[in-house]
């Protein structure tokens, strides 16, 4: 059947399709003309992706469900990987929940300490450590990357102010770089990471710096607390990538802070900003920008290894370092 019938049946858009086939999950065949060929297994498999996301699986965490039908299966929960996927979501949430106790505790008594100014407040308190371990958590990097080299491409940017630039973040937010916040604040370019279910450019582990996105999202996210407590108001990432992707890397492993999708580069073409070619994509050169305002006042560059790149950034705080 041809996509729109399928779509229909399923209960999704035909974007939804496109972009299920896109992750791997669905492979419908070609007809002569050219035209994808939905069977009735692909549309039970789009309808199967439908319904847990409904319940909050991302398409990547569908798969041991999807390979469950594909195998003869009536239900995608038949079989045990698909039990072990399900409860590795309970535990996220669990989790999430715990994490989102702490901060509304922590919010209340922020809240009741400004209504009462002059009183004693309650010192807030943190949530347990071992929830952090407890975070999803990105492959570890091969211990063979080749490291990237200072080429001078970020040395004329200490003292520059960001562009009135504006993008729509991953939590909905209209972020204007140039009106972030008055305080300090972080911002982290990476190249890419795209979808898990993707081929990653042909040579990406060769490319000094290019490889561990997702493990240096991991780094900022578990180091966050320790960059607010060292003077850090605000933390964000911005790539070429496409925000769907972004959006998806976001719920799967937790991202506490938003990023920002920049396809067209406006932000490398305003700074002068160093960038790569890989699989005829142009994209960001890894770098970190520490600012107050709008002012950039000290730039990491380059940034190696990036799974412990977010601990050097705290660092540099905790040592009371100006640019």
């Amino acid at each position: 059947m041809r996509a729109g019938e399928a779509a229909a049946a399923a209960g999704v858009t035909i974007k939804a399709l496109r972009y299920y086939e896109d992750c791997g999950l669905l492979s419908p065949g070609r007809s002569a003309n050219g035209y994808r060929d939905y069977t009735a297994e692909d549309v039970r498999l789009a309808e199967e992706i439908r319904s847990l996301g409904a319940l909050g699986l991302a398409p990547g965490e569908t798969r041991p469900f999807l390979s469950c039908l594909r195998a003869g299966h009536d239900e995608g929960d038949h079989c045990a990987e698909s039990l072990a996927a399900y409860q590795r979501k309970i535990d996220a949430l669990d989790l999430l929940v715990t994490r989102l106790t702490s901060s509304r505790d922590r919010l209340i008594r922020r809240r009741d300490a400004a209504a009462r100014r002059g009183f004693p407040a309650t010192p807030a308190t943190e949530p347990p450590e071992e929830l952090d371990a407890m975070l999803p958590q990105a492959d570890p990097l091969p211990a063979d990357l080749p490291a990237p080299v200072d080429d001078g491409a970020a040395a004329h940017l200490p003292g520059r102010a960001l562009p009135a630039l504006s993008f729509t973040a991953t939590d909905g937010s209209d972020i204007r770089l140039d009106a972030v916040c008055e305080g300090r604040w972080v911002l982290f370019l990476y190249p890419l990471t795209g979808d898990p279910a993707a081929d990653i450019p042909e040579g990406w582990n060769d490319i000094p710096g290019a490889r561990g996105c997702s493990q240096e999202a991991c780094s900022f996210r578990d180091n966050l607390d320790a960059l607010r407590a060292s003077g850090v108001d605000r933390v964000l990432a911005l790539s070429s990538d496409r925000a769907d992707y972004q959006r998806a890397l976001v719920d799967r492993l937790h991202l506490p802070y938003p990023m920002v999708s920049d396809p067209r580069l406006t932000l490398a073409d305003a700074l002068g900003l160093p960038t790569f070619e890989a699989d005829g994509q142009t994209l960001y050169r890894r770098l970190t920008l520490v600012l107050r305002g709008a002012t950039i006042e000290h730039v990491f560059y380059p940034v190696f290894p990036p799974d412990t790149h977010a601990d050097e950034v705290a660092q540099w705080f905790r040592g009371g370092r100006d640019a």
